[in-house]
């Protein structure tokens, strides 16, 4: 009875091993599509940038400017998005700072987007106020980082 028992633990252990490695492989596999998707968004997000300049020849430069600008800022947050799923792939989490950069260049995406469109200072007091909270909370993941406790 004891052998038998024995067997079966055995068998439970194996089967959470093999269920770990199947987990641990999908991820891998989901992950390596998420990047490539990633990269080929910021090539095709790269390309149409470039292309779009030929607005310079039928569009006042102020508009082609902030169009550059605007898209230039979004590639930027695609590569901390990158930067994130690259440090998920390698370390098996994720950093906080990386997801609060990610956020922060979106939202100065936003910022330079109002500036444009010259918004009300209601739009600006809350753009303000979730960039000192994102500010505030990145300093704070820094401060009290695990990797910074740990070494």
């Amino acid at each position: 009875m004891a052998f038998l028992h024995s067997g079966v633990a055995a068998l439970g252990r194996s089967f959470a091993i093999d269920m770990t490695q199947f987990w641990v492989q999908g991820i891998k596999v989901i992950l390596s599509l998420l990047i490539l998707t990633i990269l080929t968004a910021l090539a095709g997000g790269a390309l149409m940038t470039f292309v779009g300049l030929e607005l310079l020849f039928t569009q006042p430069l102020e508009v082609v400017m902030r169009q550059v600008i605007v898209n230039t800022l979004m590639l930027l947050a695609i590569v901390e998005v990158l930067k994130t799923t690259l440090t998920y792939f390698s370390e098996g989490r994720v950093k906080v700072t990386f997801i609060v950069d990610t956020i922060l260049v979106v939202m100065l995406t936003e910022v330079i987007s109002q500036w444009f469109k010259e918004a009300h200072p209601f739009q600006w007091a809350i753009l303000g106020g979730i960039i000192v909270t994102l500010a505030l909370t990145r300093v704070i993941a820094v401060q009290w980082s695990p990797t910074k406790i740990e070494g």
